[in-house]
């Protein structure tokens, strides 16, 4: 029998303690690495488009952000915090913008600046929990759902369309809609960590003979492609030339502008803005999360049109709920229902989306939803992401024509 041949070096093996670390310090689970090995190896995924979602954590109260500046029941439910009118940012005759949002004025001059008003579902749940699991999942009210809306859509679409990234990267949160097998979702707070799963999945590539096992190491070696691209991206983020207010939402939205800025692989970047459950004191709190909110988009904005890649993106702001009408006790607002949302891109037909609700017909103190949330995401998910219609997802939901 030959003897083998001494000269040809032989791979050396990676313990599969490792991979699993690399894996998990990334956010993955193996289950999860398969998505990656969805995109052709031809394609330059994360070029085509990225769709950003920022979760107002803790239900946005509406009527205080888009405000209906001409209706006298709006002043008479809130003495002492309605936004006085003569300081409302003129959407139209009847609507207007919080002055502290004045930064998203230029936005909505150029029609890069959609508001969807009354947003909300059936039989509304003013649980924090329960009603950001319906909102992450697009379930209905009496339906308990694991997987994320984008998870859902996807896999009922039967995959990404080509040319979208596989990766889903969180910056601020939980996973929220990203939950599922579908995109793969990286969990991020700075470049260290990323780093560190970067050196873990580091070294040559194993022989096997085991199929599962390569199907690891294939799997293994894009997302090592993929964690090198964001690191490059995290460590660009300091040199992106732009104001972001020096603020936890303002360090993810940095990061997220870098991150699409490097073109890294990733079809959805989730960030959180948190405090909106302002139920004291909401006069000298409110503004001061709008005012963040107003001034990180604006700079997001900038910073990506500097680096030619703002029509590739599309901004989306969601919450679990808005705020009752009325004023509290304890000068804020408890948990509601509807509110408005605000779409933000260089792809956009900008303008106002469905209609205010009327502060004048009430549902048990609160305001009654106009438009099904789910609307919203079936316009993400087709006009968007491209995907075709999702009725298991969505229901039988048309999307708003503002997408160009």
């Amino acid at each position: 029998m030959k003897s083998p041949d001494r000269r040809s070096p032989r791979r050396a093996a990676i313990p599969r303690r490792s991979l699993l670390k690399g894996a998990a310090a990334l956010g993955l689970g193996l289950p999860l690495l398969s998505a990656v090995r969805a995109a052709p190896a031809a394609a330059d995924p994360g070029l085509a488009k990225t769709l950003v979602l920022v979760e107002l954590s803790g239900g946005n109260d509406g009527l205080n952000t888009v405000v209906p500046y001409t209706d006298p029941a709006y002043y008479q439910t809130r003495p002492r915090l309605a936004v006085e009118r003569d300081r409302v940012l003129h959407l139209d005759e009847t609507l207007g913008l919080h002055p502290n949002l004045k930064p998203l004025m230029p936005h909505w001059r150029t029609g890069e600046l959609a508001v969807v008003l009354g947003l909300g579902y059936p039989r509304p749940n003013r649980s924090h929990f329960r009603s950001i699991e319906i909102w992450n999942t697009a379930s209905e009210s009496e339906q308990t759902l694991q997987d994320g809306w984008l998870h859902r859509a996807i896999i009922e679409a039967g995959g990404l369309p080509q040319g979208l990234g596989p990766l889903g990267v969180v910056l601020g949160g939980p996973v929220g809609p990203l939950a599922g097998e579908a995109l793969t979702p990286v969990v991020l707070k700075d470049s260290k960590q990323l780093q560190t799963a970067t050196r873990l999945l580091d070294g040559r590539d194993a022989q096997s003979a085991n199929p599962a096992l390569d199907h690891i190491l294939a799997v293994r070696r894009q997302a090592r492609d993929a964690a090198g691209r964001l690191t490059t991206a995290l460590e660009s983020a300091k040199q992106i030339k732009s104001d972001f207010p020096k603020s936890p939402l303002g360090r993810q939205l940095r990061l997220a502008a870098a991150v699409i800025a490097a073109r890294a692989p990733a079809a959805v970047i989730k960030v959180q803005h948190s405090g909106y459950d302002t139920h004291a004191n909401q006069a000298a709190r409110h503004p001061r999360l709008l005012a963040d909110l107003g001034a990180g988009l604006s700079a997001f904005a900038k910073a990506l049109k500097k680096a030619g890649a703002w029509d590739r993106c599309l901004v989306v702001t969601y919450a679990e709920f808005g705020r009752r009408v009325a004023q509290n006790g304890s000068g804020g607002t408890d948990h509601g229902t509807a509110a408005p949302h605000f779409l933000l891109g260089g792809r956009l037909r900008g303008g106002l989306y469905g209609h205010q609700p009327s502060v004048g017909d009430l549902q048990g103190g609160d305001l009654i939803h106009s438009l099904d949330f789910r609307q919203l995401y079936a316009t993400l998910a087709q006009g968007w992401l491209e995907l075709p219609p999702a009725v298991n997802t969505f229901g039988r939901q048309r999307p708003l024509p503002v997408i160009a």
